[in-house]
């Protein structure tokens, strides 16, 4: 495929495992912040609402730096889950963490215009008719908003198969371990005779996100069919 080379076909695979891992682990507090957001009026919505969009508009590196600061082996955070052999520094562990910031913005939006769209009326009825909140949650507001949590999951992949301020910042660029496409792309670039490699590498980052992005589509469509006719 693409005639990509062995270390091609690495960074590949680290970016998809990246990127998966990332994502699946942004899930839950995704949701969590987005209903948050969506539902409850509480003292300090806003500076909530900031911080998780604080990704958005800070650079990259800026944000890795932070990380950097904060997950670092000696920052408060690294050193102390370093003590239960937690490491992100310079691992892919790292790599993912930071994709996950940098993704955790996108991922909550589309969430929570979801939740939003809600109608309200319908998770009353199930009140009224005995179910608790969890419950109603769970039957109600979650199929509901289905479509819009598979688009934010499939953005926040897409972002974090695409990072690379962050991520290089953070976990610098080890080939085999934090290099993934874009740093791998990078690096072809300052080298002579690595524009072919880029370019296959860009075109599978290309394959990889319109596939992901057709995918969402999909599910999301026989989802919402699957409701509709529920």
């Amino acid at each position: 495929m693409l005639g990509l080379t062995p270390d091609e076909w690495v960074a590949v695979g680290l970016s998809l495992k990246v990127a998966s891992v990332a994502t699946l682990a942004s899930l839950v507090p995704g949701i969590a912040v987005a209903w948050l957001l969506a539902r409850r009026d509480f003292y300090g919505r806003a500076l909530l609402d900031g911080l998780v969009h604080l990704p958005l508009i800070l650079p990259p590196v800026v944000t890795g730096y932070l990380l950097l600061l904060a997950f670092g082996r000696k920052g408060p955070a690294g050193a102390w889950l370093a003590e239960f052999g937690v490491v992100f520094a310079f691992r892919w562990t790292g790599a993912a963490l930071a994709c996950a910031v940098m993704g955790f913005p996108l991922m909550v939006r589309a969430m929570r215009l979801s939740l939003e769209a809600v109608d309200r009326r319908l998770e009353q009825a199930a009140a009224t008719l005995g179910a608790n909140p969890l419950a109603v949650f769970l039957t109600v507001t979650l199929p509901l908003s289905l479509p819009g949590i598979l688009a934010g999951a499939v953005l926040a992949f897409a972002k974090a198969m695409g990072e690379f301020g962050a991520t290089i910042t953070f976990v610098s660029n080890i080939p085999g371990e934090t290099q993934t496409l874009p740093s791998a792309i990078y690096t072809l670039t300052q080298v002579p005779g690595g524009e072919g490699g880029a370019l296959r590498l860009t075109l599978v980052s290309i394959l990889v996100s319109m596939g992901a992005l057709l995918a969402s589509e999909v599910l999301a469509r026989r989802v919402s069919r699957r409701l509709g006719s529920a």
